[in-house]
């Protein structure tokens, strides 16, 4: 399997986007106090680092 760049950015799009989800339901389900809001702002900046990314393939 060869990996070109798009490849790669489609990978970085598919984590950053678990990671950012997962960040979320952190924030979400499991803290309670400030910490959860932390968590989620930190999963919403991962989601548009992803959008960036998945803007980025094609034309880098």
């Amino acid at each position: 399997m060869e990996m070109n760049k798009n490849t790669v950015l489609a990978w970085a799009t598919f984590i950053m986007i678990l990671v950012g989800i997962g960040l979320i339901a952190l924030g979400a389900f499991k803290y309670d106090d400030v910490a959860g809001w932390g968590f989620a702002s930190v999963g919403i900046g991962f989601l548009a680092n992803a959008w960036v990314f998945n803007a980025l393939k094609g034309r880098v």
